[in-house]
């Protein structure tokens, strides 16, 4: 069923309708200073996570990602649920997954088979044109199908080919299949997650596959940036392109920062995992209250005063054994202990009014939901609502940077499975009987 013509209405987080868009590629080119990457083609040959963050960020500065999907399962996101936004129009299914629908709006869905020689001439067409791809399958996997950066340089050579791999394409272990939680435990960052004495801890966010997405993001436009460098310096076409290598193992290492930087100075062990706390700054974790949780930042000898007045005991800010940070570090038990007693005393609430405006870093610790309604994320407008055309109206989190003379938006809708096939394939000159005889023998659908 071809979709690429329903209307997609965006609101704001009111509810107000802001515009109407059709999502057909030719009304879809909204004025360059709008949208930075406007005019950029990308191949999304990613699935899960951090291939299709990375893709979504492109789509959202513009770019126009197709997004390559098996022709029957899809991504594999698309079964990871609950929950699901379910189907309004009466189509068979759960609906489409929250995990899904998080990574992959502004894409153009095209369910196509590489396994064919058919499909990877499709790809190869395709490749032609583009400007980049993004990949996350192992090292050397796609070579059998034609789809490595050899072949697809030798057909572009300015091509951009972004490969996302669990750990790389060299090392010991550049084969492994690389989860995020596998990553976060091999590399540090499980280690130093969770409360003192207790077990490991996984983020609660594949927090891993987030940074490989951004540093794959940071690693396209750097590329972009000495392409068209290359052109200046008498490169023919668009300039030269090149093969960038993003793992996740690497990008968990580079993320450790501070903590990775300890051990390498000192050359002795990190000082293990401490929960909310923090190993060299005392008071900096959050405290419990008598409903909830607060999280107070006394990070220098300032802050901890007015904490100790806010508590009404401004007497420890002149105790010998808190004067100073090193104090404080040395004695954390004592004091935490000491904190805590007071806030569990009174509310979450009547904490706020206490610390609000005091120039004492603080923050309630809210669940998922509380934070999508948080009355500052609503403020910045980091929800909003778009019409999807099988689930209708969809919450979804907008794109996070502000910029003066950009406009970063959602224009389409999370695609459904090969929602745009046709119109894909008619870009490239494929008629309406090529096409039929694609989906006749399973190549599209």
């Amino acid at each position: 069923m071809l979709l690429s013509r329903l209307p997609l209405t965006l609101f704001a987080p009111n509810g107000a309708s802001i515009r109407s868009l059709t999502t057909a590629s030719n009304a879809t080119k909204p004025k360059s200073k709008k949208l930075p990457l406007a005019g950029l083609k990308v191949l999304d040959l990613s699935r899960v996570l951090a291939g299709p963050y990375c893709t979504q960020i492109l789509g959202d500065l513009g770019a126009d990602i197709i997004k390559i999907e098996h022709p029957v399962r899809g991504d594999d996101t698309r079964a990871w649920g609950p929950p699901y936004a379910p189907y309004i129009d009466g189509r068979e299914g759960k609906g489409e997954s929250a995990y899904y629908l998080s990574v992959n709006r502004n894409k153009r869905s095209l369910a196509l088979s590489f396994t064919s020689t058919a499909g990877q001439k499709i790809l190869h067409r395709l490749a032609r044109e583009a400007d980049i791809l993004v990949e996350n399958y192992l090292p050397n996997s796609l070579q059998k199908y034609n789809l490595d950066y050899a072949t697809l340089s030798s057909i572009n050579p300015s091509l951009i080919y972004t490969s996302i791999t669990g750990y790389g394409q060299t090392g010991p272990y550049s084969n492994r299949p690389g989860f995020d939680v596998m990553v976060e435990a091999e590399f540090g960052l499980a280690h130093l997650t969770g409360s003192k004495g207790g077990p490991p801890v996984k983020v609660g966010v594949a927090v891993t596959d987030l940074t490989t997405g951004l540093y794959a993001v940071q690693s396209i436009l750097a590329a972009l940036w000495q392409r068209a460098q290359s052109k200046l310096d008498g490169a023919e076409g668009k300039g030269e392109g090149q093969h960038l290598d993003v793992c996740l193992s690497d990008c968990q290492v580079a993320t450790l920062a501070n903590m990775g930087q300890g051990p390498l100075v000192s050359g002795q062990k990190d000082s293990g995992r401490w929960g909310t706390a923090h190993p060299s700054v005392v008071p900096y974790q959050s405290f419990a209250t008598a409903d909830g949780d607060i999280f107070v930042g006394g990070a220098n000898d300032k802050l901890f005063g007015i904490l100790c007045a806010r508590l009404n005991k401004p007497e420890w800010a002149s105790d010998a054994r808190f004067l100073t940070n090193s104090d404080r570090v040395a004695n954390r038990s004592i004091l935490e202990d000491l904190i805590e007693t007071e806030t569990r005393k009174v509310s979450t609430s009547e904490w706020q009014k206490r610390l609000e405006g005091s120039g004492l870093p603080f923050a309630v610790v809210n669940d998922v939901l509380g934070t999508m309604g948080h009355e500052h994320v609503q403020a910045r407008g980091m929800v909003q609502t778009i019409a999807h055309p099988a689930c209708g109206p969809l919450k979804v989190i907008s794109p996070p940077v502000k910029y003066s003379n950009a406009e970063p938006s959602i224009r389409r809708a999370p695609p459904l499975l090969g929602e745009h096939t046709d119109e894909i394939l008619a870009e490239i000159g494929l008629s309406e009987g090529d096409i039929a005889g694609l989906r006749r023998e399973k190549v599209v659908a």
